[in-house]
């Protein structure tokens, strides 16, 4: 699934290519996704670009009259194109500009969205936390957060009404870069433990960031690849495998119901 950084990259990788251009037509080739499409997108016809926002892991393609708010799901990905590239399988969804070029949204699996709001206000945007990376996200914020809550701290810094976007995988890194077990009870963790995850938290996407952009010229390409890039993990997905700090092999339980990967010497 794309997590914050992927969700950042598409949105740095589009941004040059959309913002300013007029939208000529908007084409879908299913009725539904996650959800079913509004028809309301059709009033981004004719309507510039001014900006590509994001919250949590929604783009936002705002104009004047409203905006488009996409959700990548499980699969999905974005793509500028030449606006004569013939659609392919799982192709549903076109933003074709008057330049002669088109956003393509491509989802195999379908769990992805588009959808539309007219003031940038949508259910699927509220009661959410704060953006990992802006300086509402602190040690203190959090700290206050999880007073008394029992439950494991891996599930606790995922929950988006705490803060938006730490993912599974990033969950995995953060706390192995803290030195923090993913069990412990959220409420159970000192000041300074909270300093080291809030710190490690911002540090391990924003390298996340970092590395997809290097990628950032493959949303233009004409083979259409997506953009994804590979990442520098320390733990996740390497069960077995000797930890890169003190060589003990990595271990893999499931907390709430996700894959989990610690290392028991040097997490505690």
């Amino acid at each position: 699934m794309p997590e914050l950084p992927e969700v950042e990259v598409s949105r740095m990788g589009i941004t040059p290519h959309l913002v300013g251009q007029t939208i000529a037509q908007m084409t879908f080739r299913t009725p539904k996704l996650r959800w079913d499409i509004p028809q309301e997108l059709k009033k981004l016809e004719g309507q510039v670009i001014r900006n590509i926002s994001r919250r949590a892991k929604y783009l936002l393609i705002e104009t004047d009259v409203g905006c488009a708010i996409v959700h990548l799901g499980m699969s999905g990905s974005l793509r500028v194109l030449d606006a004569n590239m013939a659609p392919q399988k799982h192709d549903h969804v076109d933003l074709k500009l008057t330049n002669g070029k088109i956003l393509r949204y491509n989802d195999p699996r379908r769990f992805g969205a588009w959808l539309w709001t007219e003031d940038g206000e949508h259910k699927v945007l509220g009661n959410m936390g704060p953006e990992p990376l802006t300086d509402a996200f602190n040690a203190e914020y959090i700290e206050a957060k999880a007073l008394n809550k029992r439950v494991a701290v891996k599930q606790f810094i995922m929950d988006n009404k705490v803060v938006v976007g730490v993912g599974n995988i990033y969950a995995n890194e953060s706390l192995f870069s803290s030195r923090i077990h993913p069990t412990r009870s959220a409420g159970s963790l000192s000041s300074s433990d909270w300093q080291r995850l809030a710190h490690e938290i911002k540090q391990v996407l924003a390298i996340a960031i970092k590395q997809g952009g290097t990628t950032l010229k493959d949303f233009a390409q004409a083979d259409g690849k997506p953009g994804y890039f590979a990442q520098e993990l320390q733990v996740y997905g390497k069960a077995e495998q000797p930890c890169p700090v003190c060589g003990e092999l990595i271990e893999e339980l499931k907390i709430g119901q996700r894959n989990t990967f610690f290392c028991s010497q040097c997490q505690n």
